[in-house]
């Protein structure tokens, strides 16, 4: 059995769409290379967005 992973463990990404960060989930296992976008949204939208202005 393979021992648990706490959430702060879990390796993270920068959504390419609108540069939030992002966690692995379990879904992604066999593809999490190829993973780019954080949601359904974003991967819909494909364009970046501009950063937000402080």
């Amino acid at each position: 059995m393979p021992r648990m992973v706490r959430k702060g463990e879990l390796p993270s990404k920068i959504c390419a769409c609108c540069g939030r960060p992002f966690t692995w989930r379990r879904k992604w296992a066999k593809d999490w290379e190829q993973v780019r976008y954080c949601s359904d949204r974003c991967r819909g939208t494909k364009t970046p967005r501009p950063p937000d202005r402080p």
